[in-house]
C-alpha cells in the first residue's frame, strides 16, 4: 500500500517554455525546484505520478549528520540549516524538528566505530555525544535494560516524510515556479550538441537546462541517452504503528530495529539495511561494480522476486518518445513490502519498547532505494549532454540532505559559488578506479 502523503495541486497547463525543467518530484526534485524559483527563474517541475509519491514519503525522516561519510557530512551539515530556515522563508511545514538521535548499543565494536566517527565529526566542527553504559540505559529506560553504550546526536532531528514533499512542491508555486503531476519526461531535444528541449507525454518543454532527479528512474533514462549510470534499488520494507501508551523516544536506533516517532503521533519502523534485491537487467548490466557493496551487506541482504522486473524502472529497453514509456504504465513505484520483515521489525520493535505492545499497525508498505557503487549520490553536469544535470543515486540518505542536496544543484545549474564542494559527487567517478572506496566509520 502507498505510504501516508498530502495531496498537492497540480498546475492545469503545460508551459511552452522554461528556464530549468526538473524531472522527479522526490525531495530532491522539490528541493532543487524551490532553490530555483527563489532566484527567479522560470521552473517546471515534472512528476510522472504524484509528489513524493516514491521513496521520499516511505523513509524514515531521519535528518542527520551522526555516522555520514565523510563526503556527504558537509552538504548534511547545511541541510540541517536549510530545513530550519525553508519553514520561516515559506510559511510551510515539513515536520522538521531537531529532536535528536539516540543510538544505543551493547556491542563494544559497534561502539569504538561511533567513537572513531566522533573523532572524526569534531574535527568538522559537528557535536555527538558519546554515552557511557550509566547514561545509555538512563536515555533508553523505556526499554527497560541495560545498554553498554550510545551516542547522543542533539542537533540531527527528523522530518515529516508525509509532509515534506508536498510542502516544498507548494512553496516551488508561491515563487512562481510549475508543478506538473501525472506528466512523465520521455526524452529530450537537443540542438547543436547542447539540451534544448524535454520531451513529455503532454508535449514539448523548450529549455536549455534539465535535472534528472527521478530517483530509482534515473538510470533507464540515462540509459536512453547513452548515458551509462551504475544503480541498482533495494527493496526496502517499513510500518507505521500508533502511539504506545508511554513516553518514547523521538527517533532510536539500535542494530535489531530503528523507531522514529512522526507528527501525527505514531512510530515508523524499520530494520537497518535489510531489503531484497529483485533481479533485474539493470542488475545484472552493473552487477561486477555493486558485488563488493553486496559482499559486506550479505546478512541484511537477500535475493528478492519479480517485483522490480514488473515495476519497469530498470529496464534497459529503449522507447520511443511518440509512445507512452515504463514510467507511464507505472505512475507510483509501490512494491510489496516483504511479508517476513514486516512480522520480524513488529516482533524486535515490541521487544525493544514494551510499550508499542499496546500500539496497533495503520500501515505497512515496500520502496525501492536507489543506490551507487559506493553509496554516494552522482550530482553534476554529464559532459556528454551539456544542459542536462544528474542528481540520483542517493542511496537511502536523499530525503536528509535533500535541502543541501537542491541548493548545491541549482547552484551548478545557474552557475552560482556551490554551498559544498561539488567534487566528491562527480558522476564521472564510476569511470574511475577508486569508485568502490567507502569510508570506514
Amino acid at each position: 500500500m502507498p505510504a501516508p502523503l498530502q495531496l498537492v495541486k497540480t498546475h492545469p497547463t503545460r508551459p511552452e517554455t522554461a528556464d530549468v525543467v526538473v524531472i522527479g518530484g522526490g525531495i530532491v526534485g522539490v528541493f532543487t525546484g524551490y532553490y530555483l524559483a527563489r532566484r527567479g527563474l522560470k521552473v517546471v517541475l515534472l512528476e510522472k505520478g504524484r509528489i513524493g509519491a516514491e521513496q521520499s514519503s516511505r523513509n524514515w525522516g531521519w535528518c542527520r549528520q551522526q555516522n555520514r561519510d565523510a563526503r556527504e557530512l558537509p552538504i548534511a551539515t547545511k541541510s540541517l540549516e536549510l530545513w530550519e530556515r525553508f519553514a520561516a522563508e515559506t510559511g510551510e511545514d515539513t515536520g522538521f524538528s531537531r529532536c535528536g538521535l539516540l543510538y544505543l548499543s551493547n556491542d563494544d565494536i559497534e561502539i569504538e566505530k561511533w567513537a572513531r566517527w566522533r573523532d572524526f565529526a569534531k574535527t568538522a566542527g559537528v557535536t555527538t555525544n558519546m554515552l557511557d553504559s550509566r547514561e545509555a540505559s538512563e536515555r533508553g529506560r523505556q526499554t527497560g535494560r541495560p545498554w553498554k553504550g550510545g551516542v547522543l546526536s542533539p542537533t540531527d532531528g527528523t522530518a515529516d516524510p508525509s509532509r515534506a514533499a508536498p510542502a516544498v512542491a507548494r512553496a516551488i508555486v508561491k515563487f512562481g515556479g510549475t508543478v506538473l503531476q501525472n506528466c512523465a519526461a520521455r526524452g529530450i531535444e537537443t540542438s547543436g550538441g547542447r539540451l534544448s528541449a524535454i520531451v513529455t507525454e503532454k508535449g514539448t518543454i523548450r529549455t536549455p537546462i534539465a535535472i534528472m532527479a527521478g530517483g530509482a528512474w534515473a538510470s533507464s533514462f540515462c540509459h536512453q541517452l547513452g548515458i551509462r549510470f551504475p544503480q541498482a534499488t533495494i527493496r526496502s520494507s517499513i510500518m507505521s504503528v500508533t502511539a504506545g501508551l508511554d513516553v518514547l523516544p523521538d527517533a532510536l536506533h539500535t542494530s535489531r530495529v530503528s523507531v522514529t516517532r512522526h507528527s501525527a503521533g505514531g512510530y515508523r519502523l524499520a530494520i537497518t539495511g535489510r531489503g531484497r534485491v529483485d533481479p533485474t537487467l539493470q542488475q545484472m548490466r552493473f552487477a561486477p561494480q555493486f558485488l563488493p557493496m553486496f559482499l559486506r551487506r550479505w546478512r541484511v541482504l537477500a535475493p528478492g522476486g519479480l517485483e522490480g522486473w514488473r515495476s519497469g524502472h530498470e529496464t534497459l529497453r529503449r522507447w520511443n518518445l511518440d509512445r507512452p514509456t515504463p514510467m507511464e504504465r507505472m505512475r507510483v513505484l509501490d512494491p510489496r513490502p516483504d511479508a517476513g520483515t514486516i512480522a520480524l521489525t513488529h516482533r524486535r520493535a515490541v521487544a525493544l519498547l514494551p510499550a508499542l505492545a499496546q500500539s496497533r499497525v495503520i500501515a505497512e508498505w515496500g520502496g525501492y532505494i536507489d543506490s551507487t557503487p559506493d553509496g554516494v549520490p552522482a550530482i553534476g553536469e554529464i559532459g556528454s549532454v551539456p544542459g542536462f544535470i544528474l542528481a540520483a543515486g542517493f542511496s537511502g540518505h536523499g530525503f536528509g540532505i535533500g535541502p543541501g542536496a537542491g541548493h548545491l544543484i541549482a547552484d551548478i545549474a545557474t552557475g552560482q559559488t556551490p554551498i559544498v564542494d561539488p567534487r566528491p559527487y562527480r558522476p564521472e567517478r564510476f569511470k574511475s578506479s577508486v569508485w568502490g572506496q567507502v569510508a570506514d566509520f
